[in-house]
């Protein structure tokens, strides 16, 4: 059989208008992903893979090479001397500092994970967390081939600010090297390089907001929507100039942004020059007959352009459930999922395609141990070879009469249209460009041209994933005054005031509030797995983990809403979602912090001593737990919960981390009659 990787590496454009980065994602990534991906493929011999690497992401790491600190505003104030930072400045950067994930990158670092808790920091202790937070970022090859780099991470604390400055070079003339090397192991033949439109716009909604419409029919469009096909030209245009110039030769393929493809854009990839694409097999499920609703694991011809589609599942395996498992499970079970296509779809050519950065935070060792046995498996699997998707001409591919249009997500286009506030941005974008076209003739050509820049900035699809209630980062904010500063900044070029509309943030009171409630009163409910009483858990602190999505989708767990409290004397826990049908088969696996104790709490079972600590659970319309406060002796206590059941973890709770409950809790401010 054949396999064919894809891992597509993207960032949104952080830079502002004054072209300075307002997030440091791309620094960080670069730091621990975009060289580590390649590296490891390059220590197989015989592996071929596919990278899409993206023009933001291209045009930001550039910025990086020399003086960061004055390209990046996170690093403009990581850099400085604590004792200068103002207090704004300090809680926003330890709100950054704070955001690495707790159970992979965090407790490595047992000062890291001391100053995560807290919420003051003196100036050298807001130091060490500053150095370790970037240290936490540094990849495998970092870690083994960096002496800087290494010697850092051994002192753990106590770090100066030349520490500081040491490690920001050396990480700065690291990152310089990372496009050479995709360029070299290109030229070697090693991996294929592919790129998507400019600014990773949804293409078949610039160029017909129908097409929303044609892939849910139930889906709300904006009222003023325009056409913005010449935009979307040069998107695909501009992408394949910096890749020329970057890497030296054109791109045979594109993985069009979000997978998202209809007639006309593939038409449009395919009239300048674009080989081969790829999306999602749901695409191909909806474009079959109704006669052939089979996924045939082969690469299919429309007209002209070669496509291959993604296998969700094994994809989604990678993405979402590998963390997980032990990493030789893992890897044994991806491989003998391939073999299965194998034995029922002879001479199969499987398309595995995902996020290539944003998975690996969420993996021990940062994937690598994972990625080791899963290439050095499909090495010894002589039954199977890897495939570049530049070598896919080489491959027997099915005709499609016509392609349906969706993206990679269930098929449609919902996650970047049809709430409230995903069309808001559309119908400003949409509003801005009908003003600009009222009074193009009469500006510059150099006017015109930086315009056209902010426009293709703003169509790209990472400001209306996330906008509406699907996606949550505690970014939010930050993401909606990009995009609408993108639009505020046409006016001005234009020398127009910008509508008091784009002043008034799209996100509406979106914060922690909207998906988490902190406990307001004591509660004592009854642990008996049934909902007694409205009044029983009324004041508790609730989770919607139906609201709480990251920078990549997923299936949703049987958990929608966490319920927690406590009293003197217990810690209360509810899980409402599909929990009735686990009460049998399922467990709960409970980690506690800072004790390092991890319980494992059958679903049917009603009591369990673990390390004197009394825990009490029950199962039925939800799943009821309570903790006795006299084994654990903390004023604070970290937890997190795991949903178990044969197969393997199902969600792990809280999604955003651990949850921190202060054990002395006084919630008498907030008594009522």
């Amino acid at each position: 059989m054949n396999l064919c990787f894809l891992w597509h590496m993207h960032q949104p454009d952080y830079r502002d208008t004054e072209g300075v980065m307002q997030m440091p994602w791309v620094f960080l990534h670069a730091i621990k992903d975009y060289y580590d991906m390649p590296w490891i493929v390059s220590r197989h011999s015989g592996l071929h893979v596919t990278f899409s690497i993206t023009s933001p992401l291209i045009a930001q790491l550039k910025l990086y090479y020399e003086n960061p600190e004055q390209a990046d505003r996170f690093l403009s104030l990581w850099i400085k001397d604590p004792a200068m930072l103002k207090e704004n400045e300090r809680n926003w950067l330890a709100k950054i500092c704070k955001s690495s994930q707790m159970d992979t990158m965090v407790s490595q670092f047992p000062k890291y994970k001391a100053l995560y808790v807290q919420e003051d920091f003196s100036n050298d202790e807001l130091l060490d967390l500053e150095m370790l937070f970037i240290l936490s970022w540094c990849g495998t090859y970092l870690r083994r081939n960096n002496e800087t780099v290494s010697a850092l991470i051994q002192k753990q604390q106590n770090y100066t600010s030349e520490d500081k400055k040491m490690l920001l070079v050396t990480l700065s003339e690291f990152i310089a090297t990372i496009l050479e090397f995709y360029k070299t192991l290109n030229d070697q033949g090693t991996i294929a390089l592919s790129t998507t439109p400019f600014y990773h716009p949804i293409l078949p909604l610039l160029i017909d907001m129908q097409n929303a419409k044609k892939a849910n029919s139930l889906t709300k469009i904006p009222d003023n929507s325009i056409s913005l096909k010449e935009d979307a030209a040069l998107h695909v245009k501009k992408a394949q100039i910096l890749f020329r110039k970057t890497f030296g030769k054109e791109p045979k393929g594109f993985w069009p942004a979000e997978g998202a493809v209809d007639e006309k854009s593939v038409a449009l990839l395919e009239s300048l020059g674009v080989q081969w694409i790829a999306t999602d097999e749901a695409i191909l499920y909806r474009s079959l007959k109704s006669d052939q609703k089979e996924h045939i694991y082969k690469p299919y011809r429309y007209n002209n352009m070669l496509i291959g589609f993604r296998d969700h599942s094994l994809s989604d395996k990678i993405g979402f459930e590998y963390r997980y498992k032990e990493t030789n499970e893992a890897a044994a079970d991806f491989l003998s999922e391939l073999q299965k296509i194998e034995n029922s779809n002879g001479n199969a050519t499987v398309f595995v395609i995902l996020d290539g950065e944003n998975a690996w935070e969420f993996y021990q060792n940062n994937g690598y141990d994972f990625l080791e046995a899963l290439y050095s498996g499909l090495g010894k699997a002589k039954w199977c070879r890897t495939l570049t998707m530049d070598s896919l001409k080489t491959v027997e591919a099915e005709t499609l009469e016509t392609l349906a249009a969706g993206s990679w997500i269930n098929g449609t286009f919902d996650t970047w249209v049809g709430h409230r506030e995903k069309t808001r941005a559309w119908e400003l974008l949409f509003l801005t460009k009908k003003d600009y076209e009222h009074h193009m003739d009469i500006l510059e050509e150099s006017v015109c041209s930086r315009i056209s820049e902010r426009f293709l900035v703003a169509e790209s699809s990472d400001w209306f994933w996330w906008y509406g209630d699907d996606h949550h980062s505690v970014f939010d904010e930050e993401f909606d005054i990009l995009f609408r500063n993108n639009l505020i900044a046409i006016y001005r070029l234009m020398g127009l005031v910008p509508p008091n509309d784009l002043f008034v943030p799209i996100v509406k009171n979106k914060s922690s509030g909207n998906f988490w409630i902190k406990p307001q009163a004591d509660i004592s409910p009854m642990i008996n797995g049934k909902r007694d009483s409205f009044f029983e858990w009324m004041g508790c602190g609730v989770i919607y983990e139906d609201k709480l999505f990251s920078t990549m989708d997923r299936e949703r767990g049987p958990v929608k809403t966490i319920y927690y409290g406590q009293d003197r004397e217990k810690l209360y826990f509810a899980f409402e979602g599909e929990i009735a049908s686990l009460c049998k088969t399922a467990f709960l696996a409970m980690m506690i912090d800072p004790v390092g104790l991890k319980v494992k709490v059958p679903f049917g079972k009603k009591e369990v001593l673990a390390e004197n600590i009394k825990i009490k659970a029950a199962c039925g319309e939800w799943l009821e737990l309570s903790i006795d406060k006299a084994g654990l002796e903390l004023e604070t206590v970290l937890l997190r919960f795991e949903i178990e059941d044969e197969s393997g973890a199902l969600q792990t709770l809280p999604s955003f981390g651990e949850l921190a409950i202060d054990m002395n809790d006084d919630y008498s401010q907030n008594w009522f009659v």
